[in-house]
């Protein structure tokens, strides 16, 4: 074991995919149970995600999936991955978390991010357009406020737990600027473009400020990681999400996770071949040896404290089979 992953933490963001022919509900099962599995195992926290009116998630309200996850469980922190500040008011927000930290103390996570709806149908059902999301670091100073009473109304959100959670800025487009003004603890991706990612880390750690949440800056790598017994099986563990993202980019929805052999079988335009080929590349994915070499490679060139995988298949054994070989290795 090396000495980088062994000081590392190990988390998972699950987004509760559905598969072809399981219904939505099956796919919140399996996110709870999957929890359970990666307790037992040792990861640190486990994440629950935000997408509203696509076909193939079925994870829509993250606060509530956390507390069932929370429920189920009794010492795996438990997070959001995140939940989309411009789709909320803060100060429901801040009552949420209150809430779910008052029900299991010590163990809530708050990952917050900056993305509107998924389409436009989406955002007006929602109340809000694109441009909501240029504010998010005053919504985030808000929701924050709403925890430390600084709130120009007066108004103090209820139960008061919430200054306890522990919040994460999700670094997409300018997130790693806007947590490194607030102060706190950053996600990042992908793995696939480690570059991108790089700048995104050096600029976040350059211009952190200290803050009453996060003394230091504090970096979370997050991509799909697949772990096998050879590399071809690793490889079909990231085929159906490959091909979910060539669909949704060639046909602009978003659908369920099909088998692995089913895609293999699929007579594909040239621009979805495009497409899926580039999905399967520059992930993470290899026999347990081949995986700890690419990961230590990765926590040397960008100095993470944590690692927040969120693989998604459609065989989840294989997936949860991915998991256990992956915490071998630390």
């Amino acid at each position: 074991m090396s000495s980088a992953i062994a000081s590392t933490r190990f988390s998972v963001l699950d987004r509760s995919r559905t598969r072809e022919g399981h219904t939505d509900a099956e796919a919140l099962r399996d996110t709870v149970g999957l929890a359970q599995e990666l307790e037992d195992l040792g990861y640190h926290r486990f994440w629950v995600s935000e997408h509203h009116g696509v076909p193939g998630v079925a994870g829509s309200a993250p606060t509530v999936l956390a507390a069932a996850v929370a429920g189920a469980t009794s010492t795996i922190r438990v997070g959001t991955g995140g939940v989309m500040l411009p789709n909320h008011q803060p100060l429901v927000v801040a009552e949420q978390f209150g809430v779910l930290e008052s029900l299991f103390p010590g163990r809530i996570d708050m990952g917050l991010g900056r993305s509107v709806g998924f389409t436009d149908g989406v955002r007006r059902a929602l109340g809000r357009g694109k441009g909501d999301a240029d504010d998010f670091a005053g919504q985030l100073e808000e929701l924050l406020g709403w925890f430390g009473g600084t709130s120009p109304t007066g108004v103090r959100a209820r139960p008061a737990e919430g200054p306890a959670v522990p919040a994460f800025v999700l670094a997409m487009g300018e997130g790693a600027a806007v947590a490194a003004r607030a102060g706190l603890p950053m996600v990042i991706g992908d793995l696939r473009n480690r570059e991108k990612m790089q700048r995104g880390i050096d600029h976040y750690r350059t211009h952190f400020r200290p803050s009453p949440r996060a003394a230091e800056p504090y970096v979370v790598i997050s991509g799909t990681i697949a772990v096998a017994a050879t590399p071809e099986e690793a490889r079909r563990l990231l085929i159906p999400e490959a091909w979910s993202m060539a669909y949704s980019r060639t046909h602009g929805t978003f659908p369920p996770l099909p088998p692995a052999e089913r895609v293999e079988g699929l007579a594909m335009t040239d621009k979805e071949r495009g497409f899926y080929e580039s999905g399967l590349t520059g992930h993470l994915a290899g026999t347990e040896e081949q995986v700890a070499h690419e990961l230590e490679t990765v926590l040397k060139e960008t100095g993470a404290q944590e690692v927040l995988v969120t693989t998604s298949t459609y065989d989840r054994e294989a997936l949860l089979d991915s998991y256990r070989r992956l915490a071998r290795l630390w």
